[in-house]
């Protein structure tokens, strides 16, 4: 059966089109189509959907500090402004940025040079761009779940194929079953992506096992990409553990971090990330063919951020830890819940008797209680029949949270 490509002459544009590749294309191609299509959609969006703008509602359900950016961090980005830096930035980040984060980041962990530093447009996309520069289609990825579901759908877009290895809830909180984590770092294994401190449980990973993690994925070749957004809000002092710590300059690891959080600047969209020297050209190309760069003024407000910021941070890990401590113990109150706390990040993952839906809960919570919280089940199907609030409110929103819960559990 003829194509209809082979009597065009090699000096036709189609002409030296092979029909079997291009066939397979088309195939990669419908794949990729379908696998999109196949996306899970946010079902935190689904119930926020239902309740945002309504000001009877009380949020609880997105992962954000309430409060504004300090007015130092946005000063530095209207002197920005004014000094007419509306221009395109080099790739991966303006010098001053990138040396600043790597000052930060020699500070806290390990010697890190301005040229292992890629600055990013957000966080989320410090990830994706991780993902572009190692996975391809087909590739075995695990996951440390359940997790925020960016990390296990971006892989997905790629056409990698998503291992879960989940957390598992008892009576000391979440835990992880290091042994079955190690077992599937098998070899042919891509890549691991761990989230520690965790979104949604406020699991964080601790030293012994981040040392077996690293020495298992020497062993077969495997890449560490660690989510790090959440480090510095961990409460039993100090950053949680990090593998930049225990890696050599050899090693495949890649921290991915953000200014959300920690600095109070989630609609800033700036984020960061380590990565070996060999990495760093194909990082720059992505960012090109993604973002080109990100605006000179967010990072003008970055720089300041990371380098007179600390008093910020420390205000931050307070005032949520305090925050946490008053909604676990709340909970912890109400017949039929069972919390436990979290040693990081600023969620309260916890489970409700009798509810095995956690989205249908959650959307009849927003409609009868006007009481906003994310499903457990966003997070995959490790978190269903789990709630994740946010914490990161005053203490008398928690208050009157926690009696909108209480007054609904009573009327089922």
């Amino acid at each position: 059966m003829e194509s209809g490509f082979e009597s065009l002459p090699p000096s036709h544009p189609l002409g030296d089109l092979d029909p079997v590749n291009d066939r397979a294309r088309d195939t990669h191609d419908l794949r990729a189509r379908v696998g999109v299509r196949a996306l899970v959609a946010s079902q935190i969006r689904e119930v926020a959907n239902a309740g945002m703008g309504d000001p009877g509602v009380l949020p609880f359900w997105f992962g954000e500090p309430d409060e504004v950016t300090p007015e130092y961090i946005r000063s530095a980005a209207v002197a920005s402004i004014a000094a007419g830096e509306t221009f395109y930035t080099q790739n991966l980040g303006i010098p001053e940025l990138r040396e600043a984060i790597a000052g930060y980041v020699t500070s806290r962990h390990c010697p890190v040079a301005a040229g292992q530093v890629a600055v990013t447009s957000s966080g989320m996309s410090a990830l994706m761009l991780t993902l572009e520069a190692l996975v391809d289609p087909g590739d075995r990825i695990v996951c440390v779940t359940p997790v925020w579901p960016n990390l296990t759908e971006s892989p997905r877009i790629l056409g990698a194929e998503v291992v879960r290895v989940g957390l598992r809830f008892g009576e000391k909180g979440w835990q992880l079953d290091l042994e079955r984590l190690l077992g599937a770092l098998a070899p042919g294994t891509r890549a691991v992506i761990i989230n520690s401190p965790n979104n949604p449980t406020g699991w964080a990973l601790e030293r012994q096992a981040q040392e077996a993690i690293l020495a298992q994925c020497r062993r077969h070749g495997i890449w560490i990409i660690a989510d790090d957004v959440y480090e510095r809000l961990y409460y039993e002092g100090g950053s949680a553990p990090s593998f930049l710590d225990l890696a050599d300059a050899g090693d495949r690891v890649v921290s991915t971090n953000s200014f959300s959080k920690a600095w109070l600047m989630t609609g800033w969209r700036l984020g960061w990330i380590i990565a070996p020297p060999a990495l760093m050209p194909d990082l720059g190309k992505l960012i090109e063919y993604n973002t080109s760069c990100a605006p000179a003024f967010v990072q003008r407000a970055g720089v300041v951020a990371i380098t007179d910021g600390e008093p910020t941070v420390q205000h931050t890990l307070g005032r949520l830890r305090a925050a946490r401590d008053f909604l676990v113990a709340q909970l912890d109150a109400i017949n039929g819940i069972e919390v436990a706390s979290p040693p990081g990040a600023m969620y309260a993952f916890f489970r409700v008797e009798g509810v095995e839906d956690s989205l249908d809960f959650c959307k009849r919570l927003v409609r009868d209680a006007r009481l906003g919280l994310a499903p457990g089940s966003a997070f995959g199907p490790e978190g269903d029949g789990f709630l994740r609030w946010c914490f990161a409110a005053s203490q008398e929103r928690l208050a009157e949270g926690v009696r909108r819960l209480a007054r609904y559990l009573k009327l089922l």
